[in-house]
């Protein structure tokens, strides 16, 4: 296990059951449990739940306990080394290690094949003839049982030598199957005779072209945790009524070390956010998005390059909790975990992304002076630096209002706002271009408002805003990024044809070349900064280079969330 300290975790369903097993002297007092990913694709935020909660437990039980990472690598049509790179990458970010515990379902392949053949010696399995389609046609509905295969009654030695005939590769993909046989009028579908084996002449990423029959996943996830040990398999609602199959395989085969018990929760459901591979696969493949680490995906690599923290991840995982009732979490409270988290790690920096040039009409030209600069006010170990002040600055285009609305408390002609950490100034005249637009801003300001001074008589402003010297500023690219959809609930809003690409945000990153101060021109990929009064930016560490590094806004600072606005 990694070396992440165990937070306190609150009790919820699923601690209290392992409390009670424990007490209860089950196991012989040990907690293993297991993350258990497909490798047909990168993770994203809401298995960043299921990791935290099962290597948490390990984590919370240690010494007697430890959790495995282990790939349901089964369906070699899909599934790519890539992936299972990116699952491993994705597990020791967050703060995890599995360890010497990291498996894969295809490491009991030949023992999976001989719990298959141990069913069909009892007469718990049969090799059906049916198409697929005809398969489906006969499985029945909610309301009426399905009908018997007309092979299902199949001798065991006739089934074990075709299931023996389709390992060796006699057949052609989808002409047989083999299937439990259970109960075909069972109201729970998964138990109408499931297929357990498939025909796929197909590449493995693992044991190459060794097999030519592979087990569907409902058979290996099961029997692949008995084999394992696993004390306590946990897994997303959508399971629960996976459960009697999963049970039924663990009570029928033989030989099994041990017998999970699985329990459900609800997954993470996001605003503004799809949670399901294959539409984040589809995003990728057709271009909408520049990847699987595009930092507007859900994907775990994708927030990772957006700025995201590890333990930001974990806190937000620690706040949502675990319920057996699916619900909708607003992303809100996942970026205010991030601003908290960033609050107290980031470097703060001086950057404009709309730049509006301001002269000092009385500040000596050719004059520079440096203003010391807090560098963290949260952790004064970071210390302070020098940042240059001239005569012509660069503002916010949005710190100045020619006609101010109510309320609006920054420049405005005749205006006076303070600099943040130099002194105030006042705005006595604006100039356009030929086309009316405003081009700069000329001012002066006032020597006895330094440091925050108050001269007697005379009132406090009521705006302070940032800035950067026009002289020194660097040129910088900043990408700005916003919510990837236009709707809360995307998935829902698809309608009856399912297509929720047209709720793509056509907003969801604009890039600027910001003004920014000296230092961030030299800022190292994978840095954290907050640029003051802007918002959260991380150096992006797949674009930036040595001098011109490349800005990802990771939140705004505005946290709706913490203000009850959510």
């Amino acid at each position: 296990m990694s070396d992440t300290p165990a937070a306190p975790a609150s009790q919820d369903f699923i601690r209290e059951m392992i409390a009670a097993d424990l007490a209860q002297g089950r196991n012989d007092g040990w907690v293993i449990t297991r993350f258990p990913p497909e490798p047909n694709g990168y993770l994203h935020i809401g298995h960043a739940k299921s990791i935290c909660l099962n290597f948490g437990l390990a984590l919370e039980h240690a010494p007697k306990s430890r959790c495995h990472l282990r790939f349901d690598d089964t369906n070699p049509t899909k599934e790519e080394v890539e992936y299972v790179d990116s699952i491993m990458e994705d597990v020791r970010w967050l703060g995890f290690d599995w360890g010497r515990h990291l498996y894969y379902a295809s490491d009991y392949f030949e023992k999976l094949y001989a719990f298959a053949e141990q069913l069909i010696g009892k007469g718990l399995a049969y090799v059906d003839d049916q198409t697929p389609e005809q398969i489906r046609a006969t499985r029945g509905t909610l309301t009426s049982p399905g009908e018997h295969s007309p092979f299902r009654g199949r001798p065991p030695a006739e089934n074990l030598d075709l299931f023996r005939r389709m390992r060796a590769g006699e057949f052609k993909e989808g002409e047989r199957v083999l299937r439990a046989k259970i109960d075909m009028a069972s109201p729970n579908m998964n138990l109408r005779d499931p297929v357990i084996y498939r025909i796929l002449h197909a590449h493995h990423h693992r044991t190459g072209d060794a097999w030519r029959i592979y087990p569907m996943y409902d058979y290996a996830h099961p029997l692949s945790d008995a084999l394992e040990g696993i004390t306590h398999s946990l897994c997303t609602l959508e399971f629960e009524h996976h459960r009697p199959l999963y049970e039924w395989l663990v009570n029928n085969v033989d030989g099994l070390p041990g017998a999970p018990c699985q329990r459900e929760f609800a997954r993470l459901n996001l605003t503004f956010t799809v949670m399901s591979k294959r539409k984040l696969l589809r995003l990728v493949k057709e271009g909408f998005v520049g990847g699987w680490d595009d930092p507007r995906m859900p994907t775990i690599s994708g927030i990772r390059r957006r700025g995201y923290t590890p333990a930001a991840v974990r806190a937000f995982c620690k706040t949502i909790g675990l319920t057996k009732y699916n619900s909708l979490t607003d992303l809100q409270l996942l970026e205010h975990c991030v601003r908290e988290d960033l609050n107290k790690t980031a470097r703060r920096a001086y950057a404009v992304l709309r730049p509006l040039k301001v002269v000092l009409t009385n500040y000596p030209e050719g004059r520079v002076e440096h203003v010391e600069l807090v560098n963290n006010p949260e952790n004064e170990a970071e210390g302070k630096r020098l940042v240059p002040l001239s005569r012509e600055l660069y503002i916010e285009a949005d710190d100045f209002m020619e006609e101010p609305v109510p309320g609006f408390h920054r420049l405005k002609p005749g205006g006076e706002v303070r600099l943040k950490f130099a002194f105030c100034i006042i705005c006595h005249e604006v100039v356009k271009d030929a086309a009316g637009q405003i081009s700069e801003l000329r001012c002066t300001y006032d020597d006895t408002t330094r440091h925050g001074a108050k001269p007697e008589g005379r009132p406090k402003p009521k705006g302070t805003i940032h800035w950067v010297s026009a002289a020194h500023a660097v040129d910088v690219e900043a990408r700005l990024y916003d919510k990837l959809f236009t709707v809360e609930q995307p998935d829902g809003a698809a309608g009856e044809d399912g297509d929720f690409t047209r709720f793509l945000n056509p907003h969801s990153v604009e890039i600027v070349t910001a003004k920014a101060e000296p230092s961030l021109a030299q800022a190292r990929a994978g840095t954290h900064f907050q640029f003051e009064r802007v918002g959260y930016f991380f150096t992006d560490p797949k674009d930036s280079t040595p001098g011109r590094p490349v800005f990802n806004r990771t939140v705004a600072l505005k946290d709706g969330f913490a203000k009850g606005k959510a």
